[in-house]
């Protein structure tokens, strides 16, 4: 959860951060191929990460960056948005999950809210017997996702400028901070 919110937060300070509009313009590209990237390899934590810092306020409000955003990307953004949808408890997302082969790196906000329900919505003991069932439903929710592990082959290059920047992300981790930052880029229109 802290990795996510990290994530999510680096988008948002990245985005306040650009004062010079063509590269603003640029750098939410960046993020929605990075998104894609992400959903590609399946690493939907970080997918949904970058996706929700793009929809926070402070980004989503900088209207002029997403007037001149591509049509393609606008599109692209359009089927991430869909797929976070949270109707029908995340039924899009589910669905999806449920086509793709492990290994998978799960949205893990509601990997850890389904382990919870699961949880706490049955015993651990029923007559001073270990609850079985909870424990085997437990195990085969978290067994589909670590089946394989996410040490692919493109996992193992090395790069390790690239490894540096993304352990030590510079993030602005307060909403006041980066709505003032946002209304400094583009001020609203009267």
């Amino acid at each position: 959860l802290r990795r996510f919110n990290e994530i999510q937060f680096w988008v948002i300070t990245e985005m306040c951060l650009c004062s010079q509009f063509s590269k603003r313009v640029q750098l939410l590209k960046k993020f929605i191929k990075i998104a894609a990237h992400c959903k590609e390899y399946k690493n939907l934590n970080a997918f949904f990460a970058i996706v929700m810092g793009l929809s926070n306020p402070a980004v989503c409000r900088l209207n002029q960056t997403w007037e001149k955003l591509p049509s393609k990307f606008k599109k692209f953004y359009g089927e991430f948005e869909n797929l976070m949808d949270p109707s029908r408890n995340h039924r899009v997302y589910r669905l999806t999950v449920a086509k793709l082969d492990p290994p998978i790196i799960p949205f893990m906000p509601l990997l850890i809210k389904d382990m919870t329900f699961t949880h706490e919505g049955n015993k651990t003991f029923i007559d001073n017997l270990v609850n079985f069932e909870k424990m085997v439903r437990l195990f085969k929710r978290l067994d589909y996702y670590l089946t394989n592990g996410p040490d692919s082959p493109q996992a193992s290059k090395n790069h390790p400028g690239i490894r540096t920047y993304v352990r030590q992300l510079h993030v602005i981790d307060n909403q006041r901070t980066l709505t003032q930052l946002s209304h400094a880029l583009e001020p609203r229109r009267s």
